[in-house]
């Protein structure tokens, strides 16, 4: 299968950053606290030290994949007689140590409960704080689920490696999906085979021909109709369609076949095919045929 990567726009981290930025601002504004900052810096001993005005800092210590979380399947699209396999996304998890800094204990420890509070009553970011993110990010951002969780390390190792001094930190955790941009072409789908039989016994020239087709079956939205009965009642063959909507006839005769589809819930369609021919793809309430009315109409 050839491969083809176009590698998408993702700047789903950034936007994030700047979403949050955004609704706990808005939030801590609500309730009075006004004029704080809101930072993604590390809080080092250097950088608290430059410090004028009451703060929060997001700091992104840990990201890794969510193996709880992650896929197996890869995802297949089918159209114009091809299939396009798409690899699992990737779930990643990112963990942000938050901290509020303030001159007063009784202020940080305030503006602290302030903030998880926001951050617990969120499971989701509001739609309109990823309104100014990139078309990527946001879509990404949309679908992200939110959790104040328990730190990766004990946190005395995680202020001795970032060189600050230890004070109270909520773990804030936040799982996106990021989309490979790495996709197989695989077709063209071969849906028509002809087989050409002979008695062994019999002349060269007498010869029959048994065709294996094969089609789906879909609704008038367009949707796979899958576990559904279709039959060539003439030549006595029947099959159920898989999860794809998709069938297949084998050792059927060249003509005109009639072709009966019919769903669990009692929903019938009919068509003729010819064999050989096209592809027997079929609609559920749209009169038979996925092309028919196309093929009439080109006739006119």
């Amino acid at each position: 299968m050839p491969l083809v990567v176009d590698v998408p726009l993702n700047t789903a981290i950034a936007d994030l950053d700047e979403a949050l930025r955004k609704l706990l601002r808005r939030e801590l504004e609500r309730h009075g606290f006004e004029g704080v900052e809101i930072a993604f810096d590390a809080p080092s001993k250097d950088w608290s030290g430059k410090l004028t005005s009451p703060t929060v800092d997001l700091f992104l210590y840990d990201l890794r994949e969510a193996l709880e979380r992650a896929a197996i399947s890869p995802s297949e699209k089918r159209g114009n007689g091809q299939a396009l396999v798409t690899p699992p996304p990737l779930r990643l998890e990112l963990t942000y140590s938050v901290t509020a800094w303030t001159k007063a204990v009784e202020d940080e420890h305030r503006l602290l409960s302030q903030v998880l509070t926001i951050l617990f009553s969120h499971k989701r970011l509001p739609a309109d704080v990823l309104s100014d993110s990139s078309l990527n990010g946001g879509s990404v951002l949309a679908a992200a689920d939110t959790s104040v969780g328990r730190p990766r390390e004990e946190k005395a190792d995680f202020w001795s490696s970032v060189g600050g001094t230890y004070k109270a930190s909520i773990d804030y955790v936040v799982h996106i999906t990021v989309e490979s941009g790495a996709t197989f072409v695989r077709g063209p789908e071969v849906r028509t085979q002809t087989i050409r039989t002979r008695l062994s016994d019999a002349p060269a020239r007498t010869m029959t021909e048994l065709t294996r087709i094969g089609g789906t079956l879909r609704d008038a939205a367009g949707d796979a109709v899958a576990n559904a009965w279709v039959a060539v009642p003439d030549a006595g063959l029947w099959a159920v369609t898989d999860g794809e909507g998709r069938y297949r006839f084998d050792r059927i005769r060249p003509g005109s076949h009639r072709v009966i589809a019919r769903t669990a819930d009692g929903d019938e369609t009919e068509a003729t095919i010819e064999v050989p021919g096209a592809p027997a793809d079929l609609v559920i309430g749209s009169g038979g045929r996925a092309g028919e009315k196309k093929r009439a109409e080109r006739k006119k």
